[in-house]
C-alpha cells in the first residue's frame, strides 16, 4: 500500500465519519421535532411514533457524539454504534411512513441510514 492510498484511505474515512455525524444531527433534530409536536396522549400508532422517534433521536445523538470524539476509538465500538445507528434510523423510517406529513423526517432517518452504511465501509 503506498502512501497516497493511505492518505486517500483517511481522507475518505474521515469525510465518511463528518457525513454520518452531519446526517445523525439531521436525523435526531427531525425526531426530536416530531416528539415535540406528537400528543402524549395520543393513539397507539401515534404513541409508536414517538417511541420510535424518540428512540431515534437519543441514538442518532449518541452516534454523532461518538463520532465527534477526537480521541481513538476501537473501531469495533465505532462500527457497532453506526450499525445500532442505521438499524434504529430504517425502523423509525417504516413507522414514520405511515404518518401523515412525516415524509420529510422518513427521510432524513433514510439519509442516515445511508450515511451509517458509508461510514461503516470506509471500517476494516
Amino acid at each position: 500500500m503506498t502512501a497516497m492510498t493511505t492518505q486517500q484511505e483517511l481522507v475518505r474515512f474521515l469525510e465518511d465519519r463528518f457525513a454520518c455525524a452531519q446526517a445523525c444531527t439531521t436525523c435526531a433534530r427531525a425526531c426530536v421535532l416530531r416528539v415535540s409536536g406528537s400528543d402524549p396522549d395520543a393513539t397507539d400508532h401515534e404513541a409508536l411514533v414517538r417511541r420510535k422517534a424518540l428512540l431515534c433521536a437519543e441514538v442518532c445523538d449518541a452516534t454523532c457524539r461518538m463520532l465527534a470524539e477526537q480521541n481513538r476509538q476501537d473501531e469495533s465500538a465505532l462500527r457497532l454504534q453506526a450499525k445500532w445507528c442505521l438499524l434504529v434510523c430504517l425502523e423509525c423510517a417504516q413507522v414514520l411512513d405511515a404518518q401523515p406529513g412525516a415524509e420529510a423526517d422518513a427521510e432524513a432517518c433514510r439519509e442516515c441510514a445511508r450515511a451509517c452504511t458509508e461510514f461503516m465501509a470506509t471500517l476494516n
